[in-house]
């Protein structure tokens, strides 16, 4: 098995809405903001080659949106999905499976594009299997009014209109052990429903790809949680569970969203636990 981190561009986001109820003059200290109070942001995926089969794991915002809706996100950056996979020796339909954390459209507008004529859509992997689950599939195409914007119909529907779509059974605990893609998943529920996390054994170390119940380094303390979370309290408790057992067995935790820091560690302090070091991907695992 080999893993590349995947870099699929940047953008900006309010601070306040990423960090809720702490105030700027906290979390600034971590994730400082411009002017216009935006802090930076990446959309970094996951990609495992495992034998015959080639799996990323969620795939940016993709660039099949209007110059109107990402002028709300200040993209900045020359990293694309297709660019980053090229440097690697791989293109698109060679992607056998796409695991979508949950379908948000920074992590799942990557998934379709534009047809040749630009009449429709169809997926950009057009080999793969796309994997979500069931209750958070039904979330998606049904929105509350709080995710609307952020589940758009073109990044899903032609997802199930391919015939790609497969679903990963859950489990009452919410900890899936040995999927079908050769990883376990741990589903949380705060930030949406049954986002889905891959737990992955690589050289002898836990690698967790940490999707939105860990954004950035900034979040690791308890009440810094996402003003885009549907049920905040939900994600403090599950983002203390998690960091206590990170913490116990020094998981390495992949950050999607950080501009700045590729991967952390956390440790036990007597004010909780918090960041231990970071790291680039080829510092822990060339």
């Amino acid at each position: 098995m080999k893993i590349y981190p995947i870099e699929t561009g940047n953008f900006k986001l309010d601070g306040g809405a990423m960090f809720g109820v702490v105030p700027k003059v906290l979390w600034q200290r971590t994730n400082p903001a411009d002017s216009n109070n935006l802090i930076d942001m990446a959309v970094r995926c996951l990609l495992i080659e495992d034998g015959d089969r080639l799996i990323l794991i969620d795939t940016g915002t993709g660039n099949k949106q209007s110059d109107k809706f990402f002028s709300h996100y200040y993209l900045f950056g020359n990293a694309t999905l297709e660019g980053s996979l090229n440097k690697l020796g791989f293109h698109k339909d060679d992607i056998t499976d796409v695991f979508l954390t949950h379908l948000h459209f920074d992590h799942c507008g990557g998934c379709i594009q534009f047809n040749t004529d630009k009449t429709g859509y169809e997926p950009a992997f057009k080999n793969a299997k796309f994997w979500s689950n069931k209750n958070h599939w039904q979330w998606a195409i049904e929105p509350n009014a709080r995710e609307k914007a952020s589940f758009l119909k073109e990044n899903i529907n032609p997802i199930q209109e391919s015939g790609q779509l497969n679903f990963i059974q859950l489990t009452e605990n919410n900890l899936i052990k040995n999927s079908p893609l050769g990883f376990d998943i741990l589903c949380v529920d705060g930030h949406t429903e049954k986002q889905m996390l891959p737990i992955i054994n690589y050289k002898g170390q836990t690698l967790v790809f940490m999707a939105d119940l860990l954004p950035t380094v900034g979040h690791i303390p308890l009440p810094y949680v996402m003003g885009y979370d549907t049920r905040p309290l939900i994600t403090m408790t599950e983002k203390e569970d998690f960091l206590k057992l990170a913490a116990n067995e020094n998981f390495i935790l992949f950050l999607e969203h950080d501009a700045h820091h590729e991967i952390c560690t956390v440790k036990h302090t007597e004010k909780g636990v918090r960041l231990n070091k970071t790291y680039t991907f080829n510092e822990i695992f060339n």
